[in-house]
């Protein structure tokens, strides 16, 4: 005999993906996606150049089929120093999104389920930090710890963890008081088995797309570290550096400004595309509102 939740459930899913793969602007910005994330996996081997290697008489050559982007101040390919860029921005958003996650989501899921004292502590400590502009309190962080690739991750990751924590927590005290929650616990099921079986999986859709968002941001916080001198240092290249170094050689040499200020706008405007096409799928309010005008 059919289970009819279960039915009603793989029903859910296979609208959802018919939604998703109903919209183009979602597909595009997915294979954009893709296509970067398999830049930041084998750009050592993509990159036609070192991305170190000095080549003075070279230098500030014009886009060609030798060099596609051109060459900076010093003869560096910068295609293969924009493919680096990439891998290590990728690099540095994505770990400290991962971090921002698991600690914004603890922290969360932990004070909107238990409630009381402990949700008073956690979000106070988290509206403080809140409160903060994001540049700024990456700034401050990178500032005290010093310059590097560690440090901007974890300034990032700090940053972003309100956000995971306050997007958790108002899905979680919506879960709690459902009535699948209180059977369970009527039944004397453990809390820890309540928070993966019943609430986690009940708010992982807002949380998936705040990840895809965070991702834009974490990209555009990792230029601006960069483009300030406090992220990734230098030798090793950073979009955010390329476009500071470029600033002098503007009217000479557009190149080096244009392509790494591009490759940050594709990355971040994919990752917004992409975060607005699964909110649409996995917000029910969202989906519903869709499917009714397309039957109209």
């Amino acid at each position: 005999m059919t289970d009819p939740a279960q039915t009603a459930g793989e029903s859910g899913r296979v609208a959802s993906w018919r939604l998703l793969l109903g919209n183009p602007v979602t597909l595009f910005s997915a294979a954009v996606l893709a296509a970067v994330v398999v830049v930041a996996v084998f750009a050592g081997w993509l990159a036609p150049y070192g991305v170190n290697d000095i080549d003075v008489p070279s230098a500030l050559q014009s886009p060609s089929g030798a060099h596609w982007f051109g060459t900076d101040e010093l003869g560096r390919d910068v295609l293969s120093r924009v493919l680096a860029a990439v891998q290590a921005s990728m690099r540095v958003a994505v770990v400290s999104v991962v971090f921002a996650v698991v600690v914004g989501v603890t922290i969360g899921v932990l004070a909107g389920y238990l409630g009381g004292w402990v949700d008073t502590v956690f979000m106070r400590v988290v509206d403080v930090v809140f409160a903060f502009p994001v540049l700024l309190l990456a700034l401050a962080v990178v500032a005290v710890l010093g310059p590097g690739v560690t440090t901007t991750i974890l300034a990032i990751g700090i940053v972003y963890t309100p956000i995971f924590a306050r997007v958790s927590r108002a899905s979680t005290l919506s879960v709690r008081v459902e009535p699948f929650v209180a059977v369970s616990k009527t039944m004397g099921t453990g809390h820890l088995y309540i928070l993966g079986r019943h609430i986690l999986p009940n708010i992982a859709g807002p949380l998936i797309v705040q990840t895809s968002l965070s991702l834009a941001f974490a990209i555009l916080s990792e230029a601006a570290l960069s483009f300030l001198g406090l992220g990734i240092q230098p030798p090793q290249p950073s979009l955010g550096r390329m476009i500071f170094d470029s600033q002098g050689f503007v009217t000479l040499a557009w190149w080096m400004a244009v392509f790494p200020g591009a490759a940050i706008f594709v990355i971040v405007l994919a990752f917004n595309l992409l975060g607005d096409g699964l909110r649409d799928v996995l917000d029910p309010k969202q989906r519903t509102m869709i499917e009714a005008r397309r039957k109209q």
